[in-house]
């Protein structure tokens, strides 16, 4: 009877210890089973759910850092959510998005730009409306700076920064060793200071266009509008006027001008946008062309910051085009796949909301960038930041590739970097621009 017992006995345990397993197993399950990156086992029972974020924010830039401690700061506050980062440098970047949109396999959350790049995900439907959420950015966000990133009455993403590309940083020892004080106001006072420069053994401009994006960017950009008028481009891209009309091949001249001056560095073409940026910091080059965000390097996070000036490309003589204005453009823009399920979409859109608010303006301006918001800073401006503010506050003409298709975007690229090693002319980049344009 003692043996029959001890067994009844270990028997009642062992089911108590398989029920207590089976309760606990359903009691895990309550919540659902994720599919799609998601799974049981968050915190607080919450559904763990991760997110895939393609993002081209890899160089050491302050902005850079600013959204990347933000996503850290979205994951501590919502332990049940992942992002999954897929970085990729800025000059492969819309090649790898756009890829990825032809075969409809955007990641969940995507930086995207505005315009002509946005096209190609719209026009598939890859992206998310943001119509019915926009309250959380009512007030906020400015609503010229949404309206690249509104398509046929939808809007698809808001933009993190306001970005000017055409920025002229330059060594204001080096200028005045050349007799200027002050930064020439035409062009043909900036010629002479160029070819002074050299005469000096000075480097007139560092240029990075390893990558090709700067000289189609930064300088033509701004160029098509002091020859061809704020318009120009939009006129073309319409149908109204051509890439070989004289003003584009002027505005295109210059990077032959400037070539055939020998004002770049000899290793421009084998150099990144940022290497031309230390060039101007260490004082190799008199001057960098380049866009607002990379002040904070040069000069706010810089000892020597106060020994660099900024200004905005010259007049030129008998351009349609009004002098002070900079090329601007609402950047990174943070966009929602259209292809997520029922939990991911909610996942993302918090994400969003966290994301792109006051806080992240704030830690921007913090850090001497411009942002596409209206927010009274938590702190005193920085005097480098309220100068850009005031240097860019005539208004703007847009970036080329934020208006121009892609494809012409990429031809112009190729060209002007031939100009730059003496295999082609302003009129050969310009014409093959427009038969990629097609108009």
């Amino acid at each position: 009877m003692k043996n029959r017992h001890a067994t009844r006995t270990t028997l009642m345990a062992s089911l108590l210890v398989l029920t207590m397993i089976v309760v606990a197993a359903c009691g895990g399950n309550n919540n659902g089973g994720g599919t799609n990156g998601g799974n049981s086992g968050g915190a607080g029972g919450e559904e763990q759910v991760t997110l895939t974020l393609s993002h081209p924010w890899t160089s050491p830039n302050p902005d850079n850092d600013v959204y990347k401690a933000r996503i850290a700061a979205f994951e501590e506050a919502n332990p049940n959510i992942k992002i999954e980062q897929d970085a990729v440098a800025a000059a492969q970047y819309k090649t790898k998005l756009f890829t990825l949109a032809t075969a409809n396999n955007l990641a969940d959350i995507n930086v995207v730009w505005p315009g002509a790049d946005l096209d190609p995900l719209t026009s598939g439907d890859l992206l998310l409306p943001l119509n019915d959420y926009m309250d959380n950015w009512d007030g906020l966000v400015r609503e010229g700076s949404l309206t690249g990133y509104n398509v046929d009455g939808n809007q698809f993403a808001i933009p993190t920064k306001q970005n000017y590309v055409d920025i002229v940083y330059y060594n204001k020892e080096l200028l005045a060793q050349v007799g200027y004080d002050t930064f020439p106001e035409t062009y043909a006072d900036f010629i002479d200071m160029v070819k002074k420069l050299k005469e000096a053994g000075i480097t007139p401009i560092s240029l990075g266009n390893k990558e090709k994006w700067p000289l189609q960017s930064s300088y033509i950009s701004v160029l098509a509008q002091r020859f061809g008028g704020a318009d120009f481009l939009e006129k073309v891209v319409a149908g109204e006027a051509k890439f070989t009309d004289p003003e584009f091949v002027s505005a295109v001249g210059v990077i032959d001008e400037l070539t055939k001056l020998e004002a770049f560095n000899v290793d421009a073409n084998n150099m990144d946008s940022v290497q031309a940026q230390d060039y101007l910091i260490q004082g190799k080059a008199a001057m960098h062309i380049s866009s607002a965000t990379v002040d904070a390097r040069i000069r706010t996070n810089n000892e020597e910051g106060d020994k660099f000036g900024i200004a905005l490309f010259p007049s030129v003589e008998g351009g349609k085009g009004e002098a002070g204005i900079a090329a601007g453009v609402s950047q990174f823009g943070i966009a929602i796949s259209s292809q997520l399920d029922e939990a991911k979409q909610e996942a993302a859109l918090k994400f969003l909301e966290f994301f792109v608010s006051e806080d992240l303006y704030q830690d921007l301006t913090a850090a001497g960038i411009l942002v596409p918001a209206d927010i009274e800073p938590n702190s005193d401006i920085n005097p480098y930041l309220q100068e850009m503010m005031e240097l860019t506050s005539k208004g703007s003409t847009p970036v080329f590739d934020a208006v121009v298709p892609t494809a012409a975007a990429k031809e112009l690229e190729n060209g002007l970097q031939a100009i730059t090693i003496g295999r082609s002319t302003p009129e050969e980049v310009a014409a093959s621009t427009q038969d990629e344009l097609g108009n």
